[in-house]
Protein backbone atom coordinates (compact mmCIF):
# COMPACT_ATOMS: atom_id res chain seq x y z
CA UNK A 1 0.00 0.00 0.00
CA UNK A 2 0.98 3.74 -0.60
CA UNK A 3 3.08 5.24 2.24
CA UNK A 4 0.82 8.31 3.09
CA UNK A 5 2.20 11.29 5.06
CA UNK A 6 4.53 14.14 4.93
CA UNK A 7 6.10 14.45 1.59
CA UNK A 8 9.69 13.38 1.05
CA UNK A 9 10.93 17.31 0.36
CA UNK A 10 8.97 18.60 3.69
CA UNK A 11 10.13 16.40 6.32
CA UNK A 12 7.23 16.29 9.67
CA UNK A 13 9.34 18.36 12.70
CA UNK A 14 8.10 16.21 15.02
CA UNK A 15 9.05 13.21 14.18
CA UNK A 16 12.26 13.77 11.79
CA UNK A 17 15.50 13.17 13.31
CA UNK A 18 18.42 14.19 10.13
CA UNK A 19 20.86 14.62 12.33
CA UNK A 20 21.56 18.18 12.83
CA UNK A 21 23.86 20.83 15.13
CA UNK A 22 22.93 23.86 16.98
CA UNK A 23 21.28 26.32 14.51
CA UNK A 24 23.82 28.61 14.75
CA UNK A 25 26.21 25.78 13.26
CA UNK A 26 25.70 25.28 9.60
CA UNK A 27 25.33 22.20 7.46
CA UNK A 28 28.41 21.84 5.98
CA UNK A 29 29.62 20.60 10.01
CA UNK A 30 27.12 17.59 9.57
CA UNK A 31 29.30 16.56 6.53
CA UNK A 32 32.72 16.96 8.44
CA UNK A 33 31.56 14.95 11.35
CA UNK A 34 30.12 12.65 8.88
CA UNK A 35 33.39 11.84 7.37
CA UNK A 36 35.56 12.25 10.66
CA UNK A 37 34.80 8.64 11.70
CA UNK A 38 37.00 5.48 12.05
CA UNK A 39 37.31 5.04 8.40
CA UNK A 40 39.24 8.19 8.04
CA UNK A 41 41.26 7.77 10.74
CA UNK A 42 42.10 4.12 9.73
CA UNK A 43 42.92 5.34 5.97
CA UNK A 44 44.47 8.06 6.49
CA UNK A 45 47.16 6.36 9.65
CA UNK A 46 47.41 3.49 6.89
CA UNK A 47 48.44 6.02 4.38
CA UNK A 48 50.70 7.67 6.27
CA UNK A 49 52.51 4.84 8.09
CA UNK A 50 52.86 2.30 4.67
CA UNK A 51 53.73 5.61 1.94
CA UNK A 52 54.80 8.72 4.26
CA UNK A 53 53.88 12.17 2.87
CA UNK A 54 53.42 10.32 -0.84
CA UNK A 55 49.52 10.43 -0.86
CA UNK A 56 49.24 13.81 0.65
CA UNK A 57 47.97 15.21 -3.33
CA UNK A 58 45.24 12.59 -3.06
CA UNK A 59 44.00 14.14 0.24
CA UNK A 60 44.49 17.48 -1.49
CA UNK A 61 42.18 16.23 -4.42
CA UNK A 62 39.63 14.64 -1.93
CA UNK A 63 38.98 18.10 -0.45
CA UNK A 64 38.95 19.90 -3.55
CA UNK A 65 36.27 16.81 -4.66
CA UNK A 66 34.57 17.23 -1.29
CA UNK A 67 34.02 20.94 -2.04
CA UNK A 68 33.01 21.39 -5.73
CA UNK A 69 30.57 18.85 -4.74
CA UNK A 70 29.36 19.73 -1.74
CA UNK A 71 28.86 23.34 -2.86
CA UNK A 72 26.68 21.65 -5.59
CA UNK A 73 24.54 19.92 -3.20
CA UNK A 74 23.80 23.08 -1.33
CA UNK A 75 23.06 25.27 -4.13
CA UNK A 76 20.69 22.92 -5.24
CA UNK A 77 18.88 22.37 -2.01
CA UNK A 78 18.67 26.24 -1.49
CA UNK A 79 17.69 27.54 -4.81
CA UNK A 80 15.06 24.27 -5.89
CA UNK A 81 14.04 23.60 -1.97
CA UNK A 82 14.38 20.24 -3.00
CA UNK A 83 16.80 17.47 -1.93
CA UNK A 84 19.41 15.55 -4.89
CA UNK A 85 17.07 12.65 -4.79
CA UNK A 86 13.60 14.43 -5.15
CA UNK A 87 15.74 16.68 -8.33
CA UNK A 88 16.60 13.50 -9.95
CA UNK A 89 13.19 12.17 -10.23
CA UNK A 90 12.55 15.06 -12.15
CA UNK A 91 15.36 15.45 -14.19
CA UNK A 92 15.07 12.80 -17.15
CA UNK A 93 11.74 12.26 -18.60
CA UNK A 94 11.92 9.04 -20.05
CA UNK A 95 10.56 6.84 -17.64
CA UNK A 96 12.52 3.75 -17.87
CA UNK A 97 15.48 5.81 -18.10
CA UNK A 98 13.76 8.19 -14.72
CA UNK A 99 13.64 4.49 -12.90
CA UNK A 100 16.98 3.05 -14.21
CA UNK A 101 19.10 6.12 -12.30
CA UNK A 102 17.11 6.28 -9.44
CA UNK A 103 17.59 2.15 -9.41
CA UNK A 104 21.40 2.98 -9.81
CA UNK A 105 21.63 5.81 -7.16
CA UNK A 106 19.20 3.85 -4.27
CA UNK A 107 21.57 1.09 -5.09
CA UNK A 108 24.72 2.91 -4.59
CA UNK A 109 23.41 4.76 -1.87
CA UNK A 110 22.60 1.25 0.01
CA UNK A 111 25.66 -0.45 -0.91
CA UNK A 112 27.93 2.55 -0.49
CA UNK A 113 26.17 2.99 3.31
CA UNK A 114 26.60 -0.77 4.22
CA UNK A 115 30.22 -0.98 3.57
CA UNK A 116 30.37 2.57 5.30
CA UNK A 117 28.44 0.75 8.25
CA UNK A 118 31.34 -2.11 8.08
CA UNK A 119 34.18 0.52 8.76
CA UNK A 120 32.37 2.65 11.39
CA UNK A 121 31.43 -0.87 13.62
CA UNK A 122 34.66 -2.48 12.84
CA UNK A 123 36.57 0.77 13.99
CA UNK A 124 34.17 1.26 17.32
CA UNK A 125 35.00 -2.71 17.94
CA UNK A 126 38.62 -2.05 17.63
CA UNK A 127 38.39 0.42 19.79
CA UNK A 128 36.69 -1.55 22.70
CA UNK A 129 38.97 -4.35 21.85
CA UNK A 130 41.92 -1.87 22.72
CA UNK A 131 40.24 -0.86 25.87
CA UNK A 132 38.14 -4.31 27.17
CA UNK A 133 39.59 -6.98 25.52
CA UNK A 134 37.28 -9.47 22.86
CA UNK A 135 37.52 -9.34 19.99
CA UNK A 136 36.29 -7.14 17.35
CA UNK A 137 34.20 -8.87 15.66
CA UNK A 138 32.58 -9.77 18.74
CA UNK A 139 31.91 -6.22 19.80
CA UNK A 140 30.92 -5.17 16.08
CA UNK A 141 28.47 -7.50 16.72
CA UNK A 142 26.79 -6.05 19.75
CA UNK A 143 27.49 -2.47 18.38
CA UNK A 144 25.52 -3.49 15.36
CA UNK A 145 22.06 -4.45 17.66
CA UNK A 146 22.91 -1.43 19.66
CA UNK A 147 22.75 1.23 16.74
CA UNK A 148 19.82 -0.72 15.34
CA UNK A 149 17.59 -0.63 19.09
CA UNK A 150 19.02 3.25 20.18
CA UNK A 151 17.53 4.17 16.09
CA UNK A 152 14.39 2.43 16.87
CA UNK A 153 14.07 3.78 20.24
CA UNK A 154 15.06 7.41 19.70
CA UNK A 155 17.41 6.88 22.25
CA UNK A 156 20.57 7.94 20.43
CA UNK A 157 20.28 11.46 20.85
CA UNK A 158 21.15 10.90 24.68
CA UNK A 159 24.50 10.00 23.72
CA UNK A 160 24.92 11.92 20.74
CA UNK A 161 26.42 15.13 21.66
CA UNK A 162 28.59 12.77 23.98
CA UNK A 163 30.71 11.23 21.62
CA UNK A 164 30.63 14.25 19.43
CA UNK A 165 32.70 15.68 21.82
CA UNK A 166 34.67 12.80 22.27
CA UNK A 167 35.65 12.83 18.24
CA UNK A 168 36.01 16.46 18.46
CA UNK A 169 38.97 16.44 21.29
CA UNK A 170 40.37 13.39 19.14
CA UNK A 171 40.52 15.50 16.01
CA UNK A 172 42.15 18.72 18.59
CA UNK A 173 45.29 16.33 19.58
CA UNK A 174 46.02 14.91 16.57
CA UNK A 175 46.25 18.27 15.22
CA UNK A 176 48.72 18.97 18.06
CA UNK A 177 50.50 16.49 17.79
CA UNK A 178 51.09 17.16 14.20
CA UNK A 179 52.70 20.33 15.23
CA UNK A 180 54.70 18.30 18.01
CA UNK A 181 56.35 15.69 16.15
CA UNK A 182 57.84 18.61 13.97
CA UNK A 183 57.45 16.77 10.60
CA UNK A 184 60.07 17.13 7.47
CA UNK A 185 58.39 20.31 5.59
CA UNK A 186 60.52 19.36 2.22
CA UNK A 187 58.76 15.71 2.32
CA UNK A 188 55.30 16.76 3.52
CA UNK A 189 55.32 19.51 0.24
CA UNK A 190 56.82 16.89 -1.85
CA UNK A 191 53.77 14.94 -1.57
CA UNK A 192 51.60 17.27 -3.05
CA UNK A 193 53.38 15.61 -6.60
CA UNK A 194 50.75 12.86 -7.37
CA UNK A 195 52.23 9.85 -7.50
CA UNK A 196 51.05 6.39 -6.77
CA UNK A 197 53.75 4.17 -5.16
CA UNK A 198 53.34 0.51 -5.79
CA UNK A 199 50.90 -1.26 -3.62
CA UNK A 200 48.88 2.71 -3.01
CA UNK A 201 46.27 2.35 -5.54
CA UNK A 202 43.31 1.39 -2.71
CA UNK A 203 44.98 3.47 -0.23
CA UNK A 204 44.18 6.40 -2.68
CA UNK A 205 40.88 5.34 -3.67
CA UNK A 206 39.69 4.99 0.26
CA UNK A 207 41.12 8.30 1.15
CA UNK A 208 38.97 9.84 -1.55
CA UNK A 209 36.18 7.62 -0.19
CA UNK A 210 36.34 8.51 2.98
CA UNK A 211 36.25 12.12 2.60
CA UNK A 212 33.46 12.64 -0.49
CA UNK A 213 31.29 10.16 1.19
CA UNK A 214 28.30 10.09 -1.84
CA UNK A 215 24.73 10.20 1.33
CA UNK A 216 26.92 13.43 2.49
CA UNK A 217 25.70 14.98 -0.82
CA UNK A 218 21.76 13.53 -0.24
CA UNK A 219 22.07 15.36 3.15
CA UNK A 220 23.63 18.17 2.32
CA UNK A 221 21.25 19.47 -0.04
CA UNK A 222 18.30 18.39 2.36
CA UNK A 223 19.70 20.07 5.17
CA UNK A 224 20.35 23.35 3.91
CA UNK A 225 17.10 23.98 3.58
CA UNK A 226 16.46 24.02 7.69
CA UNK A 227 19.38 26.21 8.12
CA UNK A 228 18.34 29.19 5.09
CA UNK A 229 14.73 28.67 5.05
CA UNK A 230 12.56 30.84 1.97
CA UNK A 231 12.71 33.95 3.48
CA UNK A 232 16.24 34.46 3.51
CA UNK A 233 16.65 35.94 -0.03
CA UNK A 234 18.79 33.47 -2.41
CA UNK A 235 22.33 35.24 -2.44
CA UNK A 236 22.85 35.93 1.08
CA UNK A 237 22.04 31.80 1.89
CA UNK A 238 24.40 31.08 -0.76
CA UNK A 239 27.24 33.18 0.45
CA UNK A 240 26.76 31.91 3.88
CA UNK A 241 26.70 27.90 3.00
CA UNK A 242 29.52 28.33 0.38
CA UNK A 243 31.33 30.07 3.38
CA UNK A 244 30.10 27.32 5.73
CA UNK A 245 30.66 24.40 3.22
CA UNK A 246 34.54 25.66 2.42
CA UNK A 247 35.44 25.99 6.29
CA UNK A 248 33.77 22.73 7.26
CA UNK A 249 35.52 20.95 4.73
CA UNK A 250 38.49 22.78 4.97
CA UNK A 251 38.75 22.31 8.87
CA UNK A 252 37.61 18.05 8.24
CA UNK A 253 40.82 18.04 5.74
CA UNK A 254 43.03 19.64 7.96
CA UNK A 255 42.33 16.69 10.86
CA UNK A 256 42.98 14.14 8.15
CA UNK A 257 46.20 15.58 7.23
CA UNK A 258 47.34 16.07 10.90
CA UNK A 259 46.55 12.19 11.06
CA UNK A 260 48.69 11.31 7.77
CA UNK A 261 51.63 13.75 8.98
CA UNK A 262 51.43 12.13 12.85
CA UNK A 263 51.79 8.49 11.11
CA UNK A 264 54.05 9.17 8.60
CA UNK A 265 56.59 11.04 11.04
CA UNK A 266 56.06 8.24 13.90
CA UNK A 267 55.44 5.08 12.48
CA UNK A 268 56.41 5.35 8.71
CA UNK A 269 59.85 6.78 9.77
CA UNK A 270 60.70 4.18 12.25
CA UNK A 271 59.68 1.01 10.21
CA UNK A 272 56.87 0.08 11.94
CA UNK A 273 53.51 -1.09 10.62
CA UNK A 274 49.83 -1.40 11.71
CA UNK A 275 47.96 -3.82 12.50
CA UNK A 276 45.35 -2.49 14.70
CA UNK A 277 44.15 -0.11 17.12
CA UNK A 278 47.73 -0.19 19.40
CA UNK A 279 50.01 0.40 16.51
CA UNK A 280 47.62 3.16 15.31
CA UNK A 281 47.60 4.79 18.76
CA UNK A 282 51.65 4.72 18.76
CA UNK A 283 51.25 8.23 16.71
CA UNK A 284 49.63 9.91 19.46
CA UNK A 285 52.69 9.15 21.79
CA UNK A 286 54.41 11.75 21.47
CA UNK A 287 51.97 14.16 22.95
CA UNK A 288 50.42 11.56 25.15
CA UNK A 289 52.97 9.15 26.05
CA UNK A 290 51.73 5.78 27.83
CA UNK A 291 48.15 7.19 27.68
CA UNK A 292 48.04 7.33 23.52
CA UNK A 293 46.69 3.77 23.70
CA UNK A 294 43.72 3.97 25.74
CA UNK A 295 42.79 7.50 24.70
CA UNK A 296 43.10 6.70 21.07
CA UNK A 297 40.94 3.47 21.95
CA UNK A 298 38.28 5.69 23.04
CA UNK A 299 38.21 8.15 20.66
CA UNK A 300 38.14 5.41 17.99
CA UNK A 301 35.01 3.97 19.46
CA UNK A 302 33.13 7.44 19.96
CA UNK A 303 34.15 8.41 15.93
CA UNK A 304 32.68 4.36 15.27
CA UNK A 305 29.51 4.72 17.35
CA UNK A 306 28.00 8.27 16.49
CA UNK A 307 28.99 6.91 12.36
CA UNK A 308 27.46 4.04 13.25
CA UNK A 309 24.08 5.96 13.96
CA UNK A 310 24.31 8.81 11.34
CA UNK A 311 25.60 6.29 8.70
CA UNK A 312 22.36 4.32 8.25
CA UNK A 313 19.75 7.17 9.24
CA UNK A 314 21.51 9.37 6.31
CA UNK A 315 20.90 6.28 3.85
CA UNK A 316 17.37 6.11 4.90
CA UNK A 317 16.63 9.99 3.98
CA UNK A 318 18.43 9.56 0.87
CA UNK A 319 16.77 6.66 -0.50
CA UNK A 320 13.51 7.77 1.00
CA UNK A 321 13.96 11.15 -0.71
CA UNK A 322 15.14 9.52 -3.82
CA UNK A 323 11.56 7.39 -3.88
CA UNK A 324 9.48 9.51 -3.12
CA UNK A 325 8.62 8.03 0.47
CA UNK A 326 7.90 9.64 3.52
CA UNK A 327 10.70 10.84 5.45
CA UNK A 328 9.64 10.36 9.01
CA UNK A 329 11.13 7.83 11.32
CA UNK A 330 7.99 6.16 12.51
CA UNK A 331 7.54 5.06 8.75
CA UNK A 332 8.09 1.54 7.73
CA UNK A 333 9.75 2.10 4.28
CA UNK A 334 12.12 4.76 5.97
CA UNK A 335 13.13 2.38 9.12
CA UNK A 336 13.69 -1.09 6.64
CA UNK A 337 16.39 1.37 4.70
CA UNK A 338 18.57 2.06 7.99
CA UNK A 339 17.84 -1.77 9.34
CA UNK A 340 19.18 -3.60 5.94
CA UNK A 341 22.09 -1.50 6.02
CA UNK A 342 22.65 -1.84 10.09
CA UNK A 343 22.23 -5.44 9.23
CA UNK A 344 24.55 -5.70 5.87
CA UNK A 345 27.43 -3.52 7.52
CA UNK A 346 26.95 -5.64 11.13
CA UNK A 347 27.38 -9.29 9.35
CA UNK A 348 30.64 -7.86 7.47
CA UNK A 349 32.09 -6.74 10.47
CA UNK A 350 31.62 -9.74 12.19
CA UNK A 351 32.80 -12.12 9.26
CA UNK A 352 35.65 -10.19 8.85
CA UNK A 353 38.72 -11.26 9.24
CA UNK A 354 41.28 -8.23 9.46
CA UNK A 355 39.50 -5.28 10.87
CA UNK A 356 41.86 -3.17 9.37
CA UNK A 357 41.73 -4.29 5.69
CA UNK A 358 37.86 -4.44 6.61
CA UNK A 359 38.40 -0.79 7.34
CA UNK A 360 39.94 0.35 4.35
CA UNK A 361 37.94 -1.94 1.62
CA UNK A 362 35.15 -0.08 3.10
CA UNK A 363 36.60 3.59 2.06
CA UNK A 364 37.63 2.08 -0.73
CA UNK A 365 34.20 1.12 -2.16
CA UNK A 366 32.65 4.59 -1.31
CA UNK A 367 35.26 5.64 -3.40
CA UNK A 368 34.59 3.28 -6.40
CA UNK A 369 30.94 4.23 -6.24
CA UNK A 370 31.46 8.15 -6.17
CA UNK A 371 31.89 8.90 -10.16
CA UNK A 372 28.15 7.26 -10.29
CA UNK A 373 26.75 10.07 -7.64
CA UNK A 374 28.77 12.87 -9.28
CA UNK A 375 27.40 12.01 -12.48
CA UNK A 376 24.15 12.14 -11.29
CA UNK A 377 24.64 15.74 -9.49
CA UNK A 378 26.27 17.29 -12.42
CA UNK A 379 23.40 16.77 -14.84
CA UNK A 380 20.63 18.01 -11.82
CA UNK A 381 23.26 21.25 -11.15
CA UNK A 382 23.11 22.21 -14.79
CA UNK A 383 18.87 21.94 -15.07
CA UNK A 384 18.37 25.61 -16.00
CA UNK A 385 14.25 24.90 -14.82
CA UNK A 386 15.30 23.66 -11.44
CA UNK A 387 18.28 26.33 -10.88
CA UNK A 388 17.79 29.20 -13.43
CA UNK A 389 20.59 31.48 -13.29
CA UNK A 390 22.44 29.71 -10.54
CA UNK A 391 23.09 26.48 -12.46
CA UNK A 392 26.63 25.09 -12.95
CA UNK A 393 28.87 27.76 -15.03
CA UNK A 394 32.02 26.35 -17.26
CA UNK A 395 34.74 26.58 -13.83
CA UNK A 396 32.00 24.42 -11.95
CA UNK A 397 31.55 21.95 -14.63
CA UNK A 398 35.00 21.43 -15.47
CA UNK A 399 35.72 21.38 -12.32
CA UNK A 400 33.35 18.47 -11.84
CA UNK A 401 34.18 16.69 -15.07
CA UNK A 402 37.55 16.32 -13.54
CA UNK A 403 36.52 14.92 -10.73
CA UNK A 404 34.68 11.93 -12.35
CA UNK A 405 37.59 11.43 -14.65
CA UNK A 406 39.79 11.16 -12.53
CA UNK A 407 37.98 9.38 -9.50
CA UNK A 408 36.19 6.92 -12.55
CA UNK A 409 40.31 6.40 -13.65
CA UNK A 410 41.60 5.40 -10.74
CA UNK A 411 38.63 3.06 -10.12
CA UNK A 412 39.12 1.40 -13.44
CA UNK A 413 42.80 1.23 -12.76
CA UNK A 414 42.38 -0.68 -9.55
CA UNK A 415 39.80 -3.37 -11.44
CA UNK A 416 42.48 -4.06 -13.99
CA UNK A 417 44.75 -4.17 -11.09
CA UNK A 418 43.11 -6.72 -9.47
CA UNK A 419 42.28 -8.51 -12.91
CA UNK A 420 45.79 -8.65 -13.46
CA UNK A 421 45.79 -6.33 -16.86
CA UNK A 422 47.75 -3.28 -14.85
CA UNK A 423 50.60 -3.02 -12.74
Amino acid sequence: MPDHGTPASQPDSRTSSRPRGPRRLGPGLLVTAAFIGPGTVTTATIAGADFGFALIWALVFAIVTAIVLQEMAARLGIVSRQGLGEAMRTTFRNPLVSFGAIALVVAAIAFGNAAFQTGNLTGAGLGLEAITGGSPQMWAGLLGLAAFLLLLTGTYRWIERAVIVLVAVMSVVFIVTAVIVRPDVTELLGGLVPRVPTGATVAVIALIGTTVVPYNLFLHASSVREKWTDDTPVPKALSEARNDTYLSIGLGGLVTLAIITTAATVIFARGLGVEGAADMAAQLEPLLGPAAQGFFAVGLFAAGLTSAITAPLAAAYAVSGALGWRVDLTSLRFRAVWAVVILVGTTFAVLGENPVAAILFAQAANGLLLPIIAVFLLVVANRRDLLGEYRNRIVRNVLGIAVVLVATGLGLFNILRALGVAG
